[in-house]
């Protein structure tokens, strides 16, 4: 929840503004403003002060506890010119919150966080606990100093600056990436990946202090942190035991559970007769932390309460680090057409697989440390392959293609190499159909469909009957790659086939460049259209017996009654 606080009128009129866009996340607080701030501050994750930043300062000084776990602040000056993160930029969320406030009030986010002002990520943004000596790691990797990575494996982590070397040099800054529990200097820091899973058996009532106890000396044992700890695992017919669930919560962590029948399936150094009569599988400890793959850290063991028998047994399995796939839709070249998931993918990747010209478009968006693989046109199975295999690798990449990635583009050829062992995102981008649409009017109105004329990677054959079907379903149609130089026949075959089913005067729209420097676009028929004014940089959209322009516009209705 955002606790909302301001003392003026214009302040108050702000505040309203907030609570509108952002129902149900926000809550004013009315009445005497110190007493509204503690209780605030209390109560809610966040604020928004629309105070003087040197007011809210005295206000909370006396409520701060410690950065994890203040809430974030941002304050919003008298005439709502900007949105100063002014506590718990990152532990606090208080930086994004800043941006999102200016977005609502159209004022300025002011940042003054050393990582977010520098474009370097603060390691306590990664989504991964960090223990040990952060500022003064973080000093060093804003001074440009060497910073020593030692990872026990490679992770999908963002980009990092120049002076990160991986090794194990001595003296300076060390960051380490690692579940295990290391000794750390006055300049170490460790960062805990999510590589533990933590299978889990109990008996019905086991007490929650004898699962987490177990758990707790069994992880300590082995040498290796709680805090790398990304999942317990049980099989179904536990999925409700109290002690179980208790103590996934306690740990921070979901509980996920497994058909008996698969856990049965899944070979197991310490298989028992006790749980196959119990639930139905010979393990399910070794076999619940085992059912996703990994190397068993810590085979099974039992609880060993005083006086009775032990209620519990868990077994611990570290994962191998997966990769991760981001295929990425740029859109149709309009900087503000780049959807805001989609500039985030790109931060976050420390691979950067493209097309040149692609790259060039958004190069300025890059992290510093990014790895760039560029290739020219013709290359798109070796881009697929490449981003693959670094994904493969542990790399965190991103594959960008214009318009929507899975639209004519990168995802198909990517998605075909990948197999289960990386994780893959997609990210929609705005299709090149969907922009020269906008520009046309609304001749998407109602059925619609793309079909490209290149037969580059498929037969005319079966271009042309596809086209034929829509012709004869009356759908409206965008052609994509219409026509290049030597590959000139296609479109004027594709208009003829539709001109047997459509009225000459039937509107046709041609867009070039959609949302570019040099776009243009004219609407015509499908008896005036030129195919010879027509290129690679263009959508042809083809009405159907609906369409029809109006006041100058390209409409297909959508045929509602009231229209009628």
């Amino acid at each position: 929840m955002i606790g909302l606080i301001s003392a003026t009128a214009a302040g108050a009129a702000a505040r309203d503004r907030l609570a509108s866009a952002w129902p149900g996340r926000t809550r004013v607080y009315d009445g005497p403003v110190r007493q509204s701030v503690e209780r605030a501050f209390a109560e809610c994750e966040q604020l928004v002060c629309f105070l003087a930043t040197g007011a809210v300062v005295r206000l909370v000084a006396p409520l701060l506890a410690g950065k994890t776990t203040d809430p974030g602040v941002v304050c919003v000056d008298e005439g709502q010119r900007y949105a100063v993160s002014l506590l718990g930029g990152h532990g606090g969320g208080a930086n994004e919150l800043a941006a999102e406030v200016a977005d609502v009030l159209g004022c300025a986010p002011v940042v003054t966080t050393a990582t977010d002002a520098t474009d370097v990520p603060g390691l306590d943004t990664l989504g991964w606990p960090v223990e040990g000596a952060v500022a003064a790691v973080t000093r060093s990797l804003l001074d440009g100093e060497r910073v020593t990575l030692r990872s026990d494996g490679v992770w999908p982590l963002p980009p990092l600056p120049g002076n990160v070397v991986r090794g194990d040099a001595d003296g300076g800054a060390v960051l380490q990436v690692t579940d295990r529990i290391v000794e750390l200097g006055p300049y170490d820091a460790v960062l805990r990946p999510p590589s533990l899973v933590v299978g889990v058996g109990a008996s019905k009532g086991a007490p929650v202090e004898e699962v987490l106890g177990l758990v707790d000396e069994a992880l300590r044992e082995a040498g290796l942190s709680a805090r790398s700890v990304v999942e317990l695992a049980t099989v179904d017919a536990k999925a409700e035991e109290p002690g179980i669930v208790a103590a996934a919560e306690r740990l921070g962590v979901p509980l996920v559970t497994y058909a008996a029948e698969q856990l049965a399936a899944i070979e197991v150094p310490n298989p028992s007769g006790a749980p196959l009569a119990a639930v139905g599988t010979p393990s399910v400890a070794e076999a619940a932390a085992l059912a996703d793959g990994g190397e068993l850290l810590v085979p099974k063991r039992k609880s060993s309460p005083e006086g009775r028998a032990a209620m519990a047994t868990c077994a611990v399995v570290r994962r191998s680090a997966r990769g991760r796939l981001a295929v990425v839709g740029l859109g149709p070249g309009a900087r503000d057409l780049v959807t805001p998931r989609a500039v985030e993918e790109l931060r976050r990747a420390s691979v950067l697989v493209g097309l040149d010209q692609y790259v060039d478009q958004i190069r300025d968006l890059l992290r510093p440390g990014t790895r760039v693989i560029e290739s020219g046109l013709g290359a798109e199975e070796e881009r697929a392959r490449t981003a693959v295999a670094e994904a493969r690798a542990g790399h965190a990449v991103a594959l960008i293609g214009s318009g929507d990635a899975g639209v004519y583009a990168m995802a198909s050829p990517a998605l075909a190499e990948a197999a289960d062992d990386i994780d893959v995102v997609g990210v929609p981008g705005v299709t090149a159909a969907l922009a020269a649409a906008a520009i046309l009017g609304a001749p998407l109105g109602h059925d619609h469909v793309s079909i490209s004329l290149s037969d580059l990677h498929t037969p005319w054959e079966v271009i042309e009957r596809r086209v034929r079907a829509a012709a004869e379903a009356d759908i409206v149609v965008t052609f994509y790659n219409p026509r290049s130089r030597g590959r000139d026949w296609q479109l004027p075959k594709a208009l003829s086939i539709l001109a047997g089913h459509r009225e000459p005067a039937t509107p046709v729209g041609v867009v070039r460049n959609a949302s570019r420097g040099d776009e243009s676009s004219r609407l015509t028929t499908l008896a005036g259209l030129d195919p010879a004014t027509v290129d690679m940089m263009t959508v042809v959209t083809v009405g159907n017996t609906a369409t029809r322009e109006i006041a100058g516009r390209m409409v297909t209705p959508r045929g509602y009654r009231w229209q009628s």
